[in-house]
C-alpha cells in the first residue's frame, strides 16, 4: 500500500508539472496570468502540508511570511521604476530620505538573497524559542495568527515606508524588462512554473528521506521520539523555516504576477484561505497542494464575480465540508478510488 502511494505520488507530482507548463499553450495571456497568481499560493501550500500534514503543526500566520516576500520585491521593483526620485508615496508622506532599511532592495540579487534567506531565518528562530517551551497545538496556531495581524497593523500604520492600507504598486519593468506585456507574463509563468515544479520535487524528496520520516514520527508519537534522542524542537522549526521560505517565494512571483502587493495578503483571512488551499487538495499530498490551490483560486476568483456580497460564505462552506467529509483532500478521494480501500490517515 505504501509504496503503491508513493508510486502514485510521483506519478500525481509529474502530471501536475506537465498540466503547468501545458497551461502556456491552452490558455489565453489573461487567463495565463491568473493561473500564475493562483500558482503563487500553491508555494504557500506546499509549506503547510510540510508543516501541517506531514509535521502536524498547523500556521495560521503563512500570510506573514507570503508578504514579506512579496514587499521585498515589490520594494526592488518600485525603486526601480522611481529612480532616481523616492517612491510616490514617500513623496506624498513627506519622506525627505529614502530609509536605510530600503537600500539593500537597490541591488536584485540582494533582494533575491533576502526573499530566500530572512523569512527563513526569522521563522526559525521564533518556531524554535516557541518549540522549545513545548508549545503547540492551538496555542501555536493563535500565536501565528496573533503575528499575521500584527503585521498587517504596523504595514498599515507606516503609510511613509510602506505605503499604508494601499500597499506598493506601479512598477513595470525587471532589470529593464518589461514585466507588463504578454510576451512578458509568459515567461514569468515558465519561471515560477519551473521553480514551483523544482520546489515540489524537493519536497517529495525530503518527505521521502529520513528526516520525513522522523517528522512524521513526531506528529504522531513525540514525546517517543523526543525520548530516542531527537531535538523534536529543532525539526519542526526546521519544517517552520521551510514552510515560510516557500511563502516568501510565492509572495515575490505574486508582486509579478499582479503587480501589487498590500497588506491583504498578510492579514488574517489571506492566511487562513491558505490553509485551505492545502486542505482542499490534501494536507498529506504535495500534489494535492498545488491542485488544491488553483482550484481554489479560480473558486474564489468566479464566486467573487458572480456572488460578490456571498461568496466568502461558499468559501468557508467549502472548507467544512472537506474537514468533515473529506479530510485528506482531492487527494484522499483519488488514492482511495486507485486502491479500492479507505484512507488510513497516514502520510506516504
Amino acid at each position: 500500500m505504501k509504496d503503491f502511494i508513493r508510486a502514485a505520488d510521483t506519478r500525481a507530482t509529474m502530471v501536475v508539472i506537465a498540466l503547468l507548463l501545458a497551461m502556456v499553450v491552452l490558455l489565453d495571456p489573461f487567463r495565463l496570468n491568473l493561473m500564475g497568481k493562483y500558482m503563487s499560493f500553491a508555494f504557500v501550500a506546499l509549506g503547510i502540508v510540510l508543516l501541517w500534514g506531514y509535521g502536524g503543526v498547523l500556521s495560521l500566520g503563512q500570510g506573514l511570511f507570503f508578504g514579506a516576500g512579496g514587499y521585498m520585491m515589490a520594494m526592488f521593483l518600485k525603486l526601480e521604476a522611481s529612480v532616481p526620485q523616492l517612491p510616490d508615496f514617500m513623496v506624498w508622506s513627506s519622506v525627505e530620505h529614502l530609509p536605510l532599511w530600503w537600500q539593500p532592495f537597490h541591488s536584485l540579487t540582494l533582494t533575491l538573497l533576502l526573499i530566500v534567506a530572512l523569512p527563513a531565518l526569522l521563522a526559525y528562530l521564533f518556531a524554535y524559542a516557541i518549540f522549545r517551551k513545548r508549545v503547540g497545538g492551538v496555542y501555536f496556531a493563535i500565536v501565528t495568527l496573533s503575528l499575521a495581524l500584527t503585521g498587517t497593523v504596523l504595514i498599515v500604520g507606516q503609510q511613509g515606508d510602506t505605503g499604508g492600507a494601499n500597499g506598493i504598486t506601479d512598477f513595470r519593468t525587471l532589470v529593464g524588462m518589461d514585466i507588463v506585456g504578454d510576451d512578458a507574463k509568459q515567461t514569468i509563468y515558465l519561471v515560477e512554473a519551473a521553480v514551483l515544479a523544482v520546489a515540489m520535487v524537493l519536497c517529495v524528496a525530503l518527505m521521502r528521506s529520513r528526516f520525513g520520516k522522523v517528522l512524521i514520527a513526531i506528529r504522531d508519537k513525540e514525546d517517543r521520539v523526543r525520548f530516542s534522542g531527537y531535538n523534536t524542537a529543532h525539526m519542526k522549526a526546521f519544517v517552520f523555516a521551510i514552510s515560510a521560505l516557500l511563502s516568501s517565494i510565492g509572495g515575490a512571483f505574486y508582486s509579478l504576477q499582479v503587480g501589487l502587493i498590500s497588506p491583504t495578503a498578510i492579514g488574517v483571512v489571506a492566511s487562513i484561505e491558505m490553509v485551505i488551499y492545502a486542505a482542499v487538495g490534501g494536507r498529506l499530498s504535495i500534489p494535492g497542494a498545488v491542485i488544491g490551490a488553483l482550484l481554489v483560486g479560480f473558486l474564489k476568483s468566479y464566486l467573487s464575480e458572480a456572488f460578490p456580497e456571498i461568496w466568502l460564505y461558499f468559501l468557508g462552506a467549502l472548507f467544512i465540508v472537506v474537514v468533515a467529509f473529506m479530510p485528506l483532500g482531492i487527494a484522499g478521494i483519488v488514492d482511495r478510488l486507485a486502491t479500492g480501500r479507505g484512507a488510513k490517515g497516514v502520510a506516504p
